[in-house]
């Protein structure tokens, strides 16, 4: 058996993206180079770690034992390349945050940008999921920090505030709904909305929200980012649900009607977590302390 680390990232990434042309890609190689090196893997113990479906890929029992065993030794190579960075120039530690829509598209830019001008050592590995799969990856040892909406179940992570982030309705002023002060979801669900890429960790929590109480939002359209949402609401295509932060960084007065949802769901906080802060390694320590000044 002789796995390198180029083969054990790539085995992570492809679990972690579900599929391997994904992963693939998010190793840097080609989809025949990825699937040669899976298919090396798998003979040299004459066992497979994949199962292959119409949908993608799953881990088979060996498979998630070569995962558990996989992240542990990648993450004992990072600290040690961050150990000797200030022995060795140009070797870099790299820290995997994990963050809902809001926090990489309202909070994070300055403050990461800040950071890696700040830690020229230092790389981030920034990927966007919901936040019960933020949650569930950093129990797997996945990631190294998370930020997610305090709904989840954060009973045996750490946890550390981060930011308010209520999400407000927003409606074209003349929508019929436009002059109610105070709404309820279920009060908006028989109306056109104007949704993200259904792939964006705050589609997948409204989704949640409206099956929660037997329904479905009516998306006539979905497209990236919070800017794009708004102008669309402005000009009458529909209504939307968007973090208040994304309102508040419009300028001057917005072109469209804000109103409170009444749901408790809405009034989210989001919420830095690890496993454990204090066994975090040094580059992690170092980013956490950044998103918490």
């Amino acid at each position: 058996m002789h796995f390198d680390l180029t083969d054990l990232r790539l085995y992570l990434n492809i679990l972690d993206s579900g599929n391997i042309t994904a992963g693939a890609a998010r190793s840097h190689l080609s989809l025949a180079a990825a699937s040669a090196r899976i298919r090396a893997m798998e003979a040299s113990l004459g066992i497979e770690f994949l199962q292959r479906g119409r949908r993608g890929v799953t881990p088979t029992s060996a498979g998630k034992a070569l995962a558990k065993h996989a992240r542990a030794l990648l993450q004992q190579a990072e600290r040690m390349q961050q150990d000797l960075a200030e022995y060795a120039k140009g070797v870099k530690g790299q820290v995997r945050l994990l963050c809902n829509t809001t926090a990489i598209t309202e909070y994070l830019p300055e403050l990461l940008a800040d950071f890696l001008h700040e830690h020229p050592n230092l790389d981030i590995d920034l990927q966007e999921l919901p936040s019960a799969r933020i949650t569930h990856a950093l129990r797997q040892g996945a990631a190294d920090l998370g930020i997610v909406s305090d709904a989840v179940d954060t009973d045996d992570l750490q946890t550390r505030a981060f930011r308010d982030d209520p999400l407000v309705l927003i409606l074209p002023r003349d929508h019929p709904l436009a002059d109610s002060e105070s709404l309820s979801f279920s009060d908006t669900l028989h109306h056109h909305y104007i949704g993200l890429n259904a792939n964006s960790a705050l589609a997948v929590y409204l989704e949640e929200q409206a099956l929660h109480i037997g329904s479905r939002l009516q998306i006539r359209i979905r497209t990236d980012g919070f800017e794009g949402v708004m102008r669309m609401v402005a000009r009458g295509a529909g209504m939307a649900i968007v973090p208040l932060a994304a309102v508040e960084r419009w300028p001057g007065e917005p072109p469209f009607k804000c109103r409170d949802l009444q749901e408790p769901w809405a009034q989210r906080k989001l919420l830095l977590c690890a496993r454990d802060f204090e066994a975090l390694p040094g580059y992690a320590k170092a980013l956490l302390h950044a998103l918490t000044l």
